[in-house]
């Protein structure tokens, strides 16, 4: 395949795309800060949970 053929036919695709306007990025984009933030501490306070009672049974 030409490669210019396949940079223009992503061009033209590109040009298809529905892109989110300002509003709606700036949603998604807490969304995403906020659920990934939740999924850490939570992660965070099983794996304290989990130290704490491995350190209590070895002792």
């Amino acid at each position: 395949m030409n490669i210019f053929k396949f940079l223009k036919d992503v061009s033209r695709e590109m040009k298809k795309v529905s892109w989110p306007k300002g509003r709606e990025l700036t949603s998604y984009t807490i969304t995403v800060i906020v659920t990934v933030t939740f999924v850490a501490l939570f992660f965070a306070i099983v794996d304290l949970g989990i130290t704490q009672v491995l350190n209590n049974i070895f002792e």
